[in-house]
This record gives structure tokens, sequence and C-alpha cells, in this order.
């Protein structure tokens, strides 16, 4: 496995753009959302455990297999973005119910994967994830390094 600064330097290179980097801001983490709402959707054999099982079982194995491994500090504030996640997909989950949750989740990948794909168009090059399918797990990181780095927080 490359190291943090390694994969968010590889990364950083194919998003320079100002206005890509904005996109980015607000799609990454809705692309994310998604991903969890997807799979909180998943029905769960009831002995097995609850709505959203699937979920917080993919996002607890990418917490331990990679993000963790990846950098101690990165990893704990993905876990804590994935307990809000988590919160709000619940909420969602029983104001909705499973299929209009399913239907807004849709919604919101189609739109954030078009704003992704006009950014990288801005950009002039391909997304990244086309090189190395990992860094479809780097994109949320990367934007929690940049936060680290603004408050001033090494990882």
């Amino acid at each position: 496995m490359r190291d943090a600064n390694t994969w968010f330097g590889n990364y950083a290179a194919d998003h320079q753009n100002p206005t890509n980097r904005t996109i980015h801001w607000i799609c990454v983490p809705a692309i994310t959302w998604c991903a969890v709402a997807f799979l909180w959707i998943v029905p769960v054999p009831q002995w097995l455990g609850r709505p959203g099982f699937f979920a917080v079982l993919a996002m607890f194995l990418a917490f331990v297999f990679y993000y963790f491994r990846l950098s101690r500090g990165i990893g704990l504030a993905m876990a804590a973005v994935f307990v809000a996640m988590s919160l709000i997909t619940e909420v969602l989950y029983r104001v909705l119910g499973p299929a209009n949750l399913g239907w807004l989740a849709l919604a919101v990948f189609v739109v954030a994967w078009i704003g992704q794909f006009v950014g990288h168009h801005i950009e002039g090059r391909r997304p990244s994830f086309f090189t190395d399918i990992q860094y479809l797990l780097i994109g949320p990181a990367w934007l929690m390094s940049k936060v680290f780095r603004r408050v001033g927080i090494t990882y």
C-alpha cells in the first residue's frame, strides 16, 4: 500500500483546476453518501441484523482495511464522517422508506457523477479512478486531508 502523501499527491495532480476542486468538494461527499444509502436499503435477513447492516459493514471494512491503515488521523476522521452519514441515512430511511431513499440516492448519484465529469472536462484530465480504482476511496480521504491542513492537523 502506498503512503498517504503519495496517494494524495498523485490525486492532487489530476485536480489542479479551482472549479474542478470546488465541484469535488460537493460531489465526492455526495457520491460517498449515495454508496452508503444504496447499501442501506439492501434487504437484511432479520437474524443478521437490521436495515443499514451492509452499509455499516462496508464502512467498517473501509475504515479498518483502508483508511486507518492509510493514516490513523484520516481513518478516525473518516469514521466520524461515516457515523454522520449513517445518522443522516437512518433518518432518511425512516422518513422516506427504502424505495424513496433509493430513488433519492440514485438521483443524487447521477447528478454528482455528471458534476464530476464536468469538472474533469474543465480540468482537461480524466478522473483518477480510470488509472486505479482505489482512487474512488482516496477522493474522500484527500478532501479530509485538505481539512486537516486548513486546521493545522498532521495526518
